[in-house]
């Protein structure tokens, strides 16, 4: 295991330095707390956090990231095997990944193969809830928001019933920290039936809190390469 891999670990408690969250105890911690002050200590944590854990992840050799991509896909199958029979039939929104993110892309393919509609997230209006366009391997993509790439307009538009949320960090009780846009937890908040919500990650990118704010939604289960994490809540 590299350097760069260990360093995702947590060392003191929370997180290494520079770690804002030192004077937010997590036993009186209020994850319904409105207060500006705290509000704002959070947010500076959150930022030294995603900018610590991003420069962990460009850390990772190829190697490891290629056997965590197949742990994640051997994980990933498996969870909708046993709990959505395979999900054949089913809208999956999957994601195109950037920036390090576990590549999912082969098992994208396959499950396209096996009879699973495939979506992928498309910011279409700036700091609204995603929309999402199906893909195939066969799919054109163009450059999307942050030039991510993303099926076209022409695509047709679909609601998913399973959506995997890439994430930086993660808690043990289902809470995702990612790169601070706000559109997945929009995206939850706005899809009614809500999907079912699986976090794609790395096992050394486990936090013992983010610190959840009111308009932050909990993950139904977390996946990493050591296997699945449902979430907990903690009242």
């Amino acid at each position: 295991m590299s350097e760069a891999f260990k360093s995702f670990r947590c060392q003191s408690g929370f997180s290494s330095p520079p770690c804002y969250a030192s004077g937010i105890a997590p036993d009186y911690f209020d994850p319904l707390a409105v207060d500006p002050q705290q509000a704002a200590d959070v947010g500076r944590w959150r930022r030294a956090e995603r900018d610590r854990l991003r420069a962990a992840r460009r850390g990772l050799s190829i190697a490891e990231r290629q056997r965590a991509d197949a742990a994640l896909s051997r994980s990933l199958r498996e969870l909708l095997r046993d709990r959505f029979d395979g999900a054949r039939g089913l809208v999956l929104s999957a994601y195109w990944p950037i920036k390090g993110e576990p590549d999912l892309r082969p098992l994208m393919t396959d499950l396209h193969l096996g009879g699973v509609e495939i979506a992928l997230p498309v910011v279409e209006t700036r700091a609204a809830p995603l929309i999402f366009r199906r893909w195939t391997p066969e799919t054109r993509m163009i450059r999307g928001h942050w030039n991510i790439p993303v099926p076209p307009p022409e695509a047709p538009s679909v609601i998913p019933a399973i959506v995997l949320a890439p994430l930086l960090g993660w808690s043990g009780d289902g809470f995702r920290l990612g790169y601070g846009g706000g559109y997945f937890d929009r995206t939850l908040a706005a899809l009614k039936p809500r999907p079912f919500a699986i976090g794609i990650g790395f096992e050394a990118a486990r936090l013992p809190t983010i610190y959840p704010q009111p308009h932050d939604i909990p993950l139904n289960v977390i996946l990493t390469e050591a296997g699945s994490y449902p979430a907990r809540q903690t009242g």
